[in-house]
């Protein structure tokens, strides 16, 4: 990662910093109306933690990539007070799941989850979430027993109850994880569906419940002791049992509502080509996925909670961007590049260019779209600097600027060269302009 002054005083100069580099992403703030629509995605508030033991922030990821493609988003936290301190912000979503070893809940966070799950919210706490909260005996009746003690082992738990909704679609599946063992059960309103056979050691001969369902007030708690690591969380029966288990926890109202979203977004459809890199050595390289149209692409995107998403600008107005940027007048600057990454040029002159796409009647959509700068090849990023625009162009760095006011640029300069280009993957991109009058990039 680099970071390249250019202070406005001085001569054009670049210098090279190794430093993190930090890239955020932009989206339309707006009102949350999932509650009311007739269709839409689960959305589920994971509250994780920051540890390495039941690592959350290794597991989150695998959970979200599995149920992301089957419209269950995830929003991530690992704070308490951020997922419970707010209770109209944990209103926005359709389930709550816990995985943390989080020791204490605050009266006002309890206030706030115990109204969400007795007003119809989802509850879908995992493996060692069953210890939380140790000062708040409420909290082990909602959940429906508290974890105790363990072993480990290699096991499959048993299910007990296939017929339950719940259950659908879900199969018995063998993994190593810790053998929990709990206390402080609270039977009422409470279904077991899966169990654990005792083995050598347990504190129990009997078979213990593992994964079960219960119900407080109108909402509904599903809750598994399976999950201790990445054997678990990799594992794509592990993932079935989660999806069916928030399925079945948002209740009846939310499930409707993301049966019809799911019946209504167009399927995804792929065909065979000649020319798909196989890099991984697969016995057949994946299938080409066909376009989506912008509004369908749209339906197969997440947001957070509290956004929305809007279209600016598509095809054939831009092509293939690789990178954007928004001026101070609000006018999105887009690299094109038709030649990446496999069309590499001798003497770098190429079909890629940079286009500025503008609102010019204030409707939030593009109408007007001007060629600022065009020639290049495999341009990878951008940024705005004293007037103009630098490019990163390996292997060199251009500075562009329009002088006459026609948002063309007449000024074309190399900054400076030596970038790698032996991979066309791997060159610099992702520049920032920094409060420090500094420019942050990656490599």
């Amino acid at each position: 990662m680099a970071a390249l002054s250019f202070p406005a005083v001085h001569d054009m100069k670049m210098r090279l910093l190794k430093l993190l580099c930090l890239a955020a992403a932009f989206a339309a703030p707006g009102f949350s109306s999932q509650a009311k629509a007739d269709d839409g995605p689960i959305r589920v508030l994971f509250l994780g933690h920051e540890s390495e033991h039941h690592n959350s922030n290794l597991y989150y990821p695998m959970l979200s990539r599995a149920l992301g493609r089957d419209a269950i988003y995830f929003d991530y936290v690992t704070s308490v007070e951020e997922a419970l301190g707010d209770a109209d912000y944990l209103g926005k979503f359709d389930a709550l799941l816990l995985y943390a070893n989080h020791g204490r809940i605050e009266p006002h966070q309890w206030k706030n989850l115990k109204d969400y799950v007795e007003g119809g919210g989802g509850f879908v706490p995992v493996h060692c979430a069953s210890w939380c909260f140790g000062n708040e005996p409420g909290f082990d009746k909602l959940v429906g027993g508290r974890f105790k003690s363990h072993q480990g082992a290699e096991f499959a738990a048993k299910i007990v109850k296939p017929d339950h909704p719940a259950m659908k679609d879900v199969k018995e599946f063998n993994a190593w994880d810790e053998t929990y063992f709990h206390n402080n059960h609270n039977t009422e309103n409470r279904t077991v569906l899966m169990v654990r056979e005792a083995m050598p050691g347990d504190p129990h001969t009997k078979p213990e419940p593992w994964t079960w369902v219960r119900t407080q007030g109108k909402g509904r708690v599903f809750y598994t002791a399976s999950g201790h690591d990445q054997r678990v969380w990799s594992h794509s029966d592990f993932h079935q049992l989660i999806k069916s288990g928030i399925l079945w926890s948002v209740g009846d109202k939310a499930r409707k509502r993301y049966d019809n979203f799911i019946a209504k977004r167009t399927p995804l459809k792929y065909e065979k080509r000649g020319n798909i890199p196989n890099y991984e050595r697969r016995p057949e390289p994946l299938q080409y996925q066909l376009p989506l149209s912008p509004e369908d692409s749209m339906k197969y995107t997440q947001v957070p909670v509290g956004f929305r998403m809007e279209l600016f600008a598509a095809e054939p107005d831009v092509i293939n961007p690789i990178y954007m940027a928004w001026d101070e007048r609000g006018r999105l600057w887009v690299v094109e590049t038709v030649d990446y990454p496999n069309e590499f040029k001798d003497g770098r002159k190429g079909n890629d260019r940079i286009k500025i796409c503008e609102d010019t009647d204030g409707d939030g959509k593009a109408d007007k779209f001007t060629v600022f700068a065009e020639g290049f090849n495999i341009p990878t990023s951008m940024t705005f600097a004293r007037g103009g625009v630098i490019l990163a162009h390996a292997p060199e760095f251009y500075f562009l600027k329009d002088t006459d006011g026609d948002d063309k640029a007449d000024v074309r300069e190399v900054l400076f060269t030596g970038w790698g280009v032996g991979d066309t993957h791997a060159g610099p991109s992702n520049l920032r302009y920094g409060f420090d009058n500094w420019i942050y990039g990656t490599v």
